[in-house]
């Protein structure tokens, strides 16, 4: 009887430890309960390297996730539509720009506020933004231009 009742206790604390793990990795993914939410939408001429559930930071602190990311088929632009904490009010004039970790990180959609009074209301759409940059693309700019430089020296 006491082996089944260890087998018991270990089996539970197993699962408490599980129910535990799940629900810190829902919290870390914004699913907790932590307040409302409202959504922003924003046009991106690249949205290379976001996809749908990719973080939108503020000054390094994660306010929000990106819910919905769709081809504009009129302006051939991606609009995403940026899920942010209720208690994270923006300026109008606010800023959207597809960021990088780092050479190897991941990107991620960085919001600067800007100056004005009135802030967006839900729905709105952030008028200011700036699509990712190809880390390629530069090198290839960087590569040429050196070139060119000692084709005419």
């Amino acid at each position: 009887m006491s082996e089944n009742t260890t087998e018991i206790l270990a089996g539970g604390a197993v699962l408490a430890v599980a129910i535990g793990f799940l629900a810190f990795a829902a919290q870390g993914m914004g699913l907790g309960g932590s307040g409302g939410t409202y959504d922003l939408t924003a046009s991106f001429q690249s949205a290379e390297g976001i996809k749908v559930g990719t973080d939108v930071r503020l000054a390094g602190v994660k306010v929000g996730t990106i819910s919905k990311l769709d081809l504009n088929p009129q302006t051939f632009y991606a609009d995403a539509t940026l899920t942010l904490r209720e208690a994270v009010q923006l300026p109008q004039d606010s800023a959207a720009l597809v960021s990088s970790e780092g050479l190897l990180g991941g990107n991620y959609v960085e919001l600067r506020p800007g100056g004005a009074v009135e802030v967006l209301a839900a729905g709105s759409e952030i008028e200011d933004t700036q699509g990712s940059v190809s880390l390629i693309g530069l090198l290839m700019k960087f590569v040429g231009s050196s070139a060119e430089d000692a084709l005419q020296q």
